[in-house]
């Protein structure tokens, strides 16, 4: 069957192809949520909390994670149209809020695909210690060389030309890679089983609270990714039930993940060792096989890791600005579909470039990107999360195929809960507690001007427009109407 007829047009008379099976679907979500950052900050959440003390920190954050990809699961098999969080929003609170939060968002997963863009070279000069050549400039005491940066560009130009083929290619590049993945973690499994000590584990706790607080504030960054899977929604050929169900799993998977390579990782070598270790987890297989080939390819591993993450948030933010532009909230040039491979193209044009700038800045924007994006992120969260409790109080007989909760009120506590718990998380950021995150102005920088644009978008969107299931129809006539004008 060809990919033509394969499309299938939706309620709103949108055309995507339905090329995603319950693999495909899951593994996009996990493959989100496994990126670099285990490679590199293991050794950092084993000595900031100890063994058990980060274990519970990831354990505790997967459980908010849990919530809110709960609340995500009923939302999506309810509404399951490309651009997650845009539809919920829209449906709840109205066109503003809508493109506060999917701006919000889109902004977040595009600070996570420049990231990628940036690490790739990074993790690549580990590999290949020759790789820096013909300096160009210095950033932040950061030496951009243009060799190191092109592997970033060429990267982000393959990528987005595998996205612009359509759906399905970039899935099954995602199967490949997260498979790899998940087979390095068995690697690491059976490397701490058979070749670890129970004794380097310890201190299983340190640094008190603020130890703990502070490996709880980059869960969120590490977990993003399960709300990649109702961005494309209207591309996965399953009952919208089991799609909502696939978000959940997929956040169990990563809490399992991220288990696994910090107990493994502690028991490879003692606390006194992990700060002469620049990446942890690859020097503890060496150790426990004995091998240098096996860091090797824990290397290769998070090379990997860069890449499924990166596809997937290409995949999130593309639709994302998709949603917004056919509902007339940003220009409508960014909903322009490819007639052939029926995936938004311009918007994959305009990550692509983007993240192929990306690697100019240097290794030094790392931290700034991550941590622009990472607040904005949990804002969308929490916003969904209130979403939830209104449509659940104001339409109680919406057509919801996964009901969490039952018909009781337990779907609303476990709403109530996730908005609790994401504004918490977005506290953390603010520099107002003595645990608060240490974000640079650089990054505050990056985060006060994507959404001042996002700002300037709202108050340009017409008046009257109220939230419903008609909103976004609604708010599009209103907007040819004024264009006509």
């Amino acid at each position: 069957m060809s990919q033509q007829q394969q499309t299938e047009v939706d309620d709103r008379g949108h055309g995507f192809v339905k090329a995603l099976g319950s693999v495909d679907a899951l593994f996009i979500g996990f493959g989100a949520m496994i990126g670099f950052g285990w490679v590199v900050l293991t050794g950092e959440w084993l000595s900031g909390a100890g063994t058990m003390g980060a274990i519970l920190a990831f354990v505790v954050g997967g459980i908010i994670m849990c919530f809110v990809g709960t609340v995500y699961s009923e939302m999506v098999a309810a509404m399951p149209h490309a651009g997650g969080e845009h539809n919920y929003l829209i449906r709840a609170m109205g066109p503003r809020v809508s493109l506060f939060g999917s701006w919000a968002i889109t902004g977040g997963y595009i600070s996570v695909v420049m990231f990628e863009a940036v690490a790739v070279p990074k993790t690549a000069l580990y590999l290949f210690p020759n790789l820096e050549h013909i300096k160009l400039w210095t950033i932040a005491d950061s030496d951009v060389y243009l060799t190191w940066a092109l592997v970033g560009t060429v990267t982000a130009i393959i990528i987005a030309w595998i996205n612009i083929r359509g759906v399905k290619l970039a899935s099954l590049v995602q199967t490949f890679v997260v498979s790899f993945l998940i087979i390095v973690a068995f690697l690491l499994l059976a490397g701490g089983l058979t070749g670890g000590e129970a004794a380097t584990a310890e201190p299983l706790f340190t640094g008190g609270g603020a130890g703990f607080i502070a490996v709880v504030a980059v869960v969120p960054f590490l977990f993003v990714g399960f709300d990649v899977i109702p961005q494309s929604a209207e591309e996965i050929k399953l009952p919208p039930a089991k799609i909502g169900k696939l978000v959940v799993v997929s956040v169990f998977m990563a809490i399992a993940f991220y288990v696994i390579i910090i107990w493994m990782t502690s028991l490879a070598m003692p606390a006194s060792e992990l700060a002469t270790h620049d990446l942890v987890t690859a020097d503890a297989l060496a150790a426990m096989f004995n091998s240098a080939f096996w860091g090797k390819l824990v290397i290769a591993g998070g090379l990997a890791g860069i890449i499924t993450s990166w596809n997937a948030f290409l995949m999130g933010s593309s639709r994302l600005m998709w949603a917004m532009a056919v509902a007339g909230m940003i220009p409508a040039w960014f909903g322009k579909l490819h007639p052939k491979y029926r995936t938004p193209v311009n918007s994959i044009i305009f990550i692509g470039i983007l993240s192929a700038l990306a690697p100019f800045l240097g290794s030094a924007a790392l931290g700034w990107i991550v941590d622009a994006g990472s607040p904005a992120i949990v804002i969308a969260y929490f916003l969904v999360s209130v979403g939830f409790i209104i449509l659940r109080k104001r339409e109680p007989a919406m057509d919801r195929p996964l009901r969490i909760g039952g018909k009781g009120n337990g779907g609303m506590i476990i709403g109530i809960i996730s908005a609790v718990l994401t504004l918490a998380l977005f506290i953390l950021y603010l520099p107002i507690t003595p645990y608060s995150a240490q974000l640079a102005w650089q990054s505050w920088a990056m985060f006060g001007l994507w959404l001042a644009v996002g700002i300037v978008f709202m108050f340009r969107l017409p008046t009257g427009v109220k939230a419903g299931p008609n909103a976004e129809n609604e708010l599009l006539a209103k907007v040819k109407s004024l264009r006509k004008k």
